[in-house]
């Protein structure tokens, strides 16, 4: 038997695929300050790149062309930035009352949990410790050292540049590495990598500035103070599938737990963020993220774990548009079909189990002199 015949047991296989995943996610996790920002710019440039084409085509330069959506992208972050941080600002002026009265509120929530539930305080000082090392961790590994901070400065820019300059370069490189027969099938994959990634984020920061004019607005009939300014990091998280919006809920439970009296606010709090979340995910969802990929909620958590696991915030935000190209990838090869279904949120009623057994069944019945035969 040939070598490109011979079939390798399942353990066999099974364990060299296992060692290969693991050695893609070790070297990500090592090379994550050179990675991660090479994909944020991969996905700014798919972004950006209707907007290039389109001056060139009423003949604007190349080099300026990118340059001008470049720059435009930049007054649009630096605006968001700006408004961002007055309303930090305008918060830390009253930050030392804040502080106050929530420590009076922590000594008391403490004292509750040691008299009721027998935990003492250490243990519970103990725990918010771990608690609060495992997020400056994940912090960290978003923007940890003097590379994360310069390549959100600096590299990020230079890298949309030389992509969109050198876009055409690296098409015809795809194309080169797989045969010409397969042509055809590289254009189909590459044209749905960029319409499922330019629909996802487009349809992401359109709901995000929904769900941030939503919240704010509840908020401020509330009565809770900095409505805008939770209500814009309410509507960030948010962004994060489905853990982000647990997150969001959080913050102006908290900030109402230590400005208001009562629990009347955190309350009207809750309900509000519960009806948002309602119509974020029943209508904003399924009309603005319209991604043509869907990805099924359950792969969809695990993946922002792992990705936040690998890449810290980065890796979270950047988790759903990858597994959305793999499932473009494991939908155009036969042998992959299987895990691209397993990715997406289409539900059989049946198993294939039921199915084959009821189509062998058929078979026999109407072949009863076969069946004698053997």
């Amino acid at each position: 038997m040939s070598n490109s015949q011979q079939q390798y047991p399942f353990y066999f296989k099974s364990t060299i695929i296992l060692f290969g995943i693991s050695l893609v996610c070790y070297a990500l996790f090592v090379l994550s300050d050179i990675l991660a920002p090479i994909a944020f710019s991969l996905v700014i440039a798919i972004l950006l790149n209707p907007m290039v084409t389109k001056l060139q085509k009423r003949g604007v330069n190349k080099i300026v062309a990118i340059s001008l959506a470049i720059g435009l992208a930049f007054l649009i972050v630096a605006g968001i930035i700006y408004f961002i941080t007055n309303q930090i600002v305008n918060f830390g002026d009253n930050l030392p009352q804040l502080k106050l009265k929530f420590n009076e509120n922590l000594a008391n929530v403490q004292q509750w949990l040691n008299t009721h539930l027998n935990i003492t305080i250490a243990k519970q000082q103990k725990l918010a410790n771990e608690a609060l090392n495992s997020s400056q961790a994940l912090l960290g590994r978003t923007v940890g050292g003097a590379l994360g901070i310069l390549s959100l400065i600096f590299l990020i820019p230079i890298y949309v540049f030389l992509l969109l300059y050198y876009k055409t370069l690296i098409i015809n490189f795809f194309h080169e590495v797989f045969a010409e027969e397969n042509s055809a099938k590289v254009s189909e994959v590459l044209g749905a990598t960029k319409a499922a990634i330019q629909s996802y984020m487009v349809g992401l920061l359109l709901e995000a500035l929904v769900v941030a004019v939503l919240n704010s607005v509840a908020l401020m009939i509330i009565g809770l103070d900095y409505a805008i300014l939770i209500g814009v990091i309410g509507a960030l998280l948010n962004m994060l599938p489905y853990i982000g919006g647990i997150i969001a809920i959080a913050l102006p439970v908290i900030l109402a737990s230590v400005t208001k009296d009562g629990y009347s606010t955190q309350l009207a709090v809750v309900i509000s963020y519960i009806v948002i979340q309602f119509v974020d995910n029943n209508f904003l969802v399924p009309f603005l993220v319209s991604s043509r990929v869907k990805i099924n909620a359950f792969f969809s958590v695990l993946v922002v774990l792992l990705g936040g696991a690998l890449w810290g915030i980065s890796g979270m935000f950047l988790s759903i548009p990858f597994v959305a190209i793999l499932k473009i990838i494991f939908d155009r090869l036969p042998e992959m079909k299987p895990w691209g279904k397993l990715l997406g949120d289409e539900v059989p009623t049946r198993h294939k189990g039921e199915i084959w057994q009821r189509k062998r069944l058929r078979q026999e019945a109407s072949n009863p002199e076969k069946e004698k035969s053997l």
